[in-house]
């Protein structure tokens, strides 16, 4: 058996789930792009009969993708199918993952079918899915609370009739680690065609057993981990990416050796993209990639990590590729000396645009005086957020507050070809520029939900961190017409930060409008 354990990551599709606006194309493109830096083997990128949007997303990133497997899912339904393959054809390798239901509650309650029937139709969707690719994954969902006489029944089944992976999810987050690892063992016993496909785990947290199932599941014999950056996903989330693989790379000595394809020096980066573009804050005593998994606070813990790191370290901040902030970037620091920290925090010349980050750069450090790696990083971010054509864009902005005074703000937005001036007062300078925006634009847009946080940090020292020197990062979920938008927003200025992420909701309202007037279009 290999020691390659496949990193299966679901955070476009499973991941996505969860969210409350959903993601651009734009925007899982970029994740896409992460994931493939970070070397996950297989990428499920959506579920392409679901919506137009999630076909458009699906058939954008397989034409992108190359070094890794790019995978859709489908129900065990030959529509289902044969939509997942249209979107996936373009792709230089892909899978289809087709799933159907196994347990008896699932069976009886939401299929309304017998247990032969569920697995006719699952044979038969494996089948089908085979004309278009030979690589096939079929799920047996709820498997940890399937019978395991039939879910010994479904695995073979699906093997013979050309599933090369088969999954085993515990889709609720019921079983514990050594139920999970015992279900996974009795498969290895008892079916007599499993050595023919990869055996993969498909974990949630509902109990907060996601991860230690799926470790229990590989010491067993599976060979593919389906998880998501941040753990993010339905209900409690699935299983880490960041921990499973950090586990396994830390842990040889208990794990008989075993090893994935992932670029641990990725990670970091790859959270935090995911945790800015997903709008989910990670957790600060999130494991591995929290804001607190390197910091220690107790006099014991510091007397121990001056005298050696690996007193209260297992692994190192380098290791998830967590770099130390440098003090040396200023309005004076050239083009080449942005290039050389681009390179040593690990970015390549394809991932930013250096003339316009340099731009950004010196607007920064006009306003902040130092610039810190973190600064830059938050400055790629956001300016690959920015889209050339995009229909709106803030020139100015002004606002006014105090306690004496009303609130204030005048707003310039360019809209298209024209420029539009707006002033109005409100409860504070930020629903001030939010009532210029709506004024200028017309369009009724109720704010859900509103935070702002410092991107990075401020200054770091041994003493304290002065936020003042932070980059604010202003985050809104919008409603307009029943549909949810995600915007968001950067700049040292609260204010500015918080219009700007108004914009950015109102490019994808925009954007919005236009491909259902192309639909009309067509449809007309």
């Amino acid at each position: 058996m290999s020691d390659l354990v496949k990193i299966f990551d679901t955070t476009l599709r499973d991941g996505e789930q969860a969210l409350a606006a959903s993601l651009t194309v734009k925007e899982k493109l970029q994740i896409a792009f992460a994931l493939e830096r970070l070397g996950v083997d297989i990428m499920e990128v959506g579920f392409p009969i679901s919506s137009p949007g999630d076909f458009d997303s699906v058939q954008t990133i397989a034409r992108e993708i190359k070094d890794s497997t790019v995978c859709a899912l489908s129900r065990a339904l030959p529509k289902d199918i044969d939509v997942a393959a249209e979107a996936l054809k373009v792709a230089d390798a892909f899978r289809i993952h087709t799933f159907i239901s196994t347990s008896t509650v699932h069976v009886e309650s939401k299929l309304k079918r017998s247990f032969d029937d569920v697995l006719e139709m699952a044979v038969n969707a494996v089948k089908h899915a085979r004309n278009y690719t030979n690589d096939v994954e079929f799920s047996c969902e709820d498997a940890g609370r399937t019978p395991i006489d039939n879910l010994c029944r479904m695995v073979e089944a699906a093997i013979k009739a050309g599933a090369t992976t088969v999954n085993i999810p515990d889709t609720v987050g019921y079983t514990v680690p050594s139920e999970f690892g015992g279900i996974i063992s009795t498969l290895f016993n008892r079916v007599p065609n499993i050595d023919q496909a990869v055996i993969s785990v498909h974990c949630h947290d509902d109990l907060g057993l996601s991860v230690a199932n799926s470790i229990s599941a590989v010491q067993q014999g599976a060979r593919q981990i389906e998880c998501t950056l941040n753990g993010i996903g339905e209900r409690a989330g699935n299983c880490s990416l960041e921990e499973v693989a950090m586990i396994i790379n830390t842990r040889k000595d208990q794990l008989g050796g075993l090893t994935t394809n992932i670029k641990s020096q990725e990670i970091y980066r790859a959270s935090q993209l995911v945790s800015h573009l997903c709008n989910m804050p990670v957790q600060a005593n999130k494991a591995i990639v929290g804001s607190n998994a390197f910091s220690h606070s107790s006099g014991i813990h510091q007397d121990g990590m001056l005298k050696n790191e690996n007193t209260y370290e297992i692994m190192t901040p380098e290791s998830i590729g967590l770099n130390k902030n440098s003090l040396n970037l200023t309005s004076r620091s050239g083009r080449h000396v942005i290039k050389h920290r681009m390179q040593e925090l690990g970015y390549s010349e394809e991932d930013y645009k250096l003339d316009e980050l340099y731009d950004s750069f010196l607007e920064l450090a006009d306003r902040k005086g130092q610039v810190f790696d973190y600064d830059l990083e938050a400055l790629v971010f956001f300016n690959n957020l920015q889209d050339e054509s995009e229909h709106y864009r803030l020139e100015y902005l002004s606002a006014q507050s105090g306690s004496d005074v009303v609130s204030t703000a005048t707003v310039k937005l360019i809209a298209g070809e024209e420029t539009i001036l707006e002033a109005s007062t409100g409860n504070g300078p930020i629903d001030a520029a939010y009532r210029c925006l709506r004024k200028i634009t017309g369009y009724d847009i109720k704010i859900d939900d509103y935070t702002i946080e410092a991107a990075g940090g401020g200054t770091a020292t041994a003493e304290k961190t002065d936020i003042k020197d932070a980059l604010g990062k202003a985050d809104i979920v919008a409603n307009y017409q029943g549909r949810k938008y995600h915007g968001m927003g950067l700049a040292t200025d609260i204010v500015e930060a918080s219009a700007k992420a108004f914009v950015h909701v109102l490019n994808h309202i925009h954007r919005a409008e236009q491909v259902a007037k192309q639909k009309q279009s067509k449809l007309g």
